[in-house]
């Protein structure tokens, strides 16, 4: 039912889920020309946390990012914000984290149905479920590059590209359903 009312455009679906980057590469493997050793520095710290919320319509995604903790005080803060930017009703779609559970988090949902904003949590235990996902990982092994790791300064900017441009041909992701003969 969501979904019909999404695609007439009678409310607003967003994804969201928070991610953390740090200096310390996510690429699991490469591949290098045979006897040649390849390498990543491996630096600690350089964190940088991203809150986003995805409108899979669009494509269009809204971020919010602290080098800070993520709590329940700090989403409580951006769903403060993305609240009062909503012209439809709205239902965010989130995982069961501790921090989208605490008496802190829940005492704010009626604040936000005020504000056209509902949350509705996805049953425990189902990343699947969320296509946010899917785009953070496209981040962390796909668009962030080896060189993006020298420090963090390029990471967070290359981190920022991407989401600035989360929309344009460079960072999309395409979809291919295939019959099975």
């Amino acid at each position: 039912m969501l979904g019909v009312m999404a695609v007439c455009g009678m409310i607003d679906v967003r994804f969201c889920d928070e991610t953390s980057f740090q200096l310390s590469s996510n690429i699991p493997y490469g591949w290098g020309p045979v006897g040649e050793q390849q390498g990543i520095k491996a630096i600690r710290g350089g964190n940088l946390n991203v809150f986003g919320l995805l409108d899979v319509q669009t494509n269009q995604l809204t971020t919010y990012l602290t080098e800070g903790r993520v709590d329940s005080a700090q989403v409580i803060e951006w769903l403060d914000d993305f609240s009062r930017t909503l012209t439809k009703p709205t239902v965010v779609v989130m995982d069961n984290a501790p921090w989208h559970r605490s008496k802190a988090f829940m005492d704010c949902l009626s604040r936000w149905e005020d504000r056209n904003l509902i949350i509705y949590h996805l049953p425990t235990y189902s990343p699947h479920l969320n296509p946010i996902e899917i785009r953070w990982k496209m981040v962390k092994y796909q668009w962030l590059r080896p060189q993006d790791f020298d420090s963090k300064q390029k990471l967070h900017d290359r981190i920022k590209y991407v989401l600035a441009n989360f929309q344009t041909s460079e960072f999309t992701l395409n979809y291919r359903t295939e019959v099975v003969k």
